[in-house]
């Protein structure tokens, strides 16, 4: 699936940026369905990767979707092409947000959510850039539109991130008090947040901060995890504790034995 997003530049020229997103796999639920979650990879991974793993987690009453992300040049790689959510100079929430680029994939898993049924919860997570657009996608949500202004269109009941950060950290306190309403919604916003202390990919400094950002912000119902010495990977223990945190926090029903 593609986006076209377009861009005023000097004078009344437009600019036009085209992103053509990869694959999606689709895990289904074993049991009752009573959520689906957006599941998003890391920078230069795939969905599959993600897909197979969450297969094996004991949650049979979610349904898990995991799209690719579009290759595109990044620059942190010096403008070598990877899959990547946005463009990427640096790896932080001081980093500039490439904006459009969010934007894209925040609505293309808002297309993604969009046809589930009614009384289904919606959910985004990720890994790494897959994390930190799964927080745009939940300021987005909590804001009712996309950061050019565009209307979000679903409503989310979790997210989840791994080693990641938070884009647009700087301006969303500010953005915050000037609306009554994404207060109100962000003070009821489940928000799950884990970072290994050795990760040297994006620093664990990185993740605390962007969780101080966020409760600062008004997100009271966030939790941050720090897991001792953990890289920038992911290990049993935290998807155990991803797994007892969505089952409680959106009331489904308990993981199989």
């Amino acid at each position: 699936m593609s986006y076209n997003t377009s861009a005023a530049g000097s004078g009344s020229r437009n600019t036009t940026r085209t992103f053509e997103f990869g694959r999606t796999h689709v895990v289904r639920p074993k049991g009752k369905h009573q959520a689906t979650i957006v599941w998003l990879h890391g920078l230069g991974d795939k969905g599959s990767s993600w897909s197979q793993l969450l297969e094996t987690l004991p949650l049979p009453n979610i349904k898990w979707i995991c799209p690719t992300a579009p290759t595109r040049p990044v620059a942190i790689f010096g403008g070598f092409p990877c899959t990547a959510w946005s463009d990427a100079g640096d790896i932080s929430e001081d980093a500039p947000d490439d904006l459009e680029g969010l934007d894209a994939s925040a609505a293309h898993v808002a297309n993604l959510l969009s046809t589930e049924p009614a009384d289904i919860k919606l959910g985004v997570g990720g890994f790494s850039m897959g994390a930190a657009t799964a927080l745009y996608s939940a300021t987005c949500h909590i804001f009712g539109q996309y950061g050019n202004g565009n209307l979000y269109p679903v409503n989310l009941s979790a997210i989840v991130g791994l080693s990641g950060w938070l884009p647009c950290s700087r301006t969303l306190r500010n953005r915050m008090e000037r609306s009554d309403e994404a207060a109100r919604r962000a003070a009821s916003l489940p928000i799950l947040l884990c970072h290994g202390s050795g990760d040297d990919v994006v620093a664990h400094k990185h993740g605390e901060k962007s969780a101080q950002a966020l409760s600062s912000a008004g997100f009271r119902n966030l939790t941050f995890r720090s897991y001792n010495g953990l890289g920038h990977y992911t290990i049993p223990e935290e998807m155990d504790e991803v797994c007892n945190w969505l089952t409680t926090r959106i009331g489904l029903e308990g993981p199989r034995s």
